[in-house]
């Protein structure tokens, strides 16, 4: 069986890697030409260039080739300029999915990985509810929006003659955390300094789910994904806003620290100074305008039961087991 992974130089991209080859795929990780290899040293591995920004490209690229399983999980989670997310994570998509069938690739399944963030900030009212696929998506995040605007068209390409018989599996993982990850590693490494910070005073709930678990997923979903699906994942619990910052903590070997608590206005000129920063030196601030409606949403709950159901997938992964597997890998590779 041939597997071809998009993103693949990426945290969750590196790992589905590792997996497809664990199991015996013919496996080939497609890059940029400029992504680092660092985590892809198996020689077994394969390796495309693929220009997500040409249809003309792909076709070109991806000529010859016969993949039975593609795993698209390919994008940009920060950018400087906000029109980067829609010509990444919704043209980049829409040009993939388009060469393939120009090419008609006999695909037994396309798995694309999506967010929890496309639906926003809903059910913030409490108590607080799951979200559930039934809700109407109301993104507040460029991210969340270019996920959403390339689900749609995966939608719609069903309704046409072309995209009939397009067999397409929708993954929305809420945050996800593990070896390699680097958003999550800041906080870790700012609690190794002292300090650790959160904002907004009102209960937050806050779902999680470890890399690995999100690779069970794509493969469950490779499986037994039916056409149109799409599945959230989490590890199936909640937790509060000072759970994951605890753990980090514990596994550091519990040092002094200070927490501060900051209102959301203050966030939100923090964030504003972060962009403005982020557009004069080049570089993007981890602490961005999407970053701000990311901290300051409340609600982060998500149903996976028809994950639990349809695909059989079961969380392995809570994060008092994922914590300690992170940090321990952060330590290990002098990250920490």
């Amino acid at each position: 069986m041939n597997i071809l992974i998009t993103g693949a130089s990426g945290f969750i991209g590196s790992f589905i890697v590792e997996e497809a080859l664990r199991r015996g795929f013919d496996t080939w990780a497609a890059m940029r030409g400029s992504s680092s290899k660092q985590f892809l040293t198996d020689d077994r591995i394969h390796f495309i260039q693929l220009n997500l920004s040409s249809q003309e490209d792909l076709e070109r690229q991806l000529a010859g080739h016969t993949f039975d399983y593609v795993v698209h999980a390919a994008g940009v989670t920060k950018c400087l300029d906000t029109a980067d997310f829609f010509r990444i994570n919704t043209e980049g998509t829409k040009n993939l999915v388009s060469a393939l069938l120009k090419l008609q690739m006999p695909l037994k399944r396309f798995v694309y990985i999506s967010s929890l963030s496309i639906f926003g900030a809903i059910r913030e009212k409490q108590p607080y509810r799951e979200i559930r696929e039934t809700d109407t998506p109301q993104p507040n995040t460029a991210y969340g929006k270019s996920k959403l605007e390339a689900e749609r068209w995966l939608d719609e390409l069903q309704s046409t003659i072309e995209g009939e018989n397009f067999p397409y599996v929708v993954l929305r993982p809420t945050g996800v955390y593990g070896p390699r990850e680097r958003d999550y590693f800041l906080m870790a490494k700012s609690i190794k300094q002292h300090s650790d910070f959160a904002v907004g005073y009102r209960q937050q709930d806050i779902t999680f789910v470890y890399v690995q678990d999100v690779v069970q997923a794509v493969f469950l979903a490779c499986e037994k994904g039916r056409t149109g699906r799409k599945y959230f994942l989490s590890d199936g619990e909640v937790y509060q806003s000072s759970t994951f910052s605890n753990l980090i903590r514990k596994e550091l070997g519990n040092p002094w620290w200070i927490r501060i608590t900051a209102p959301i206005w203050v966030l939100r000129v923090v964030t504003f100074f972060g962009d403005k920063i982020g557009h004069m030196t080049g570089k993007i601030s981890a602490l961005n305008n999407d970053k701000y409606h990311i901290l300051k949403q409340r609600n982060w709950r998500c149903d996976i039961q028809p994950a639990i159901e349809e695909l059989g997938y079961k969380p392995e992964y809570t994060l008092e087991r994922g914590v300690p597997l992170t940090i321990k890998w952060y330590k290990d590779n002098g990250w920490l």
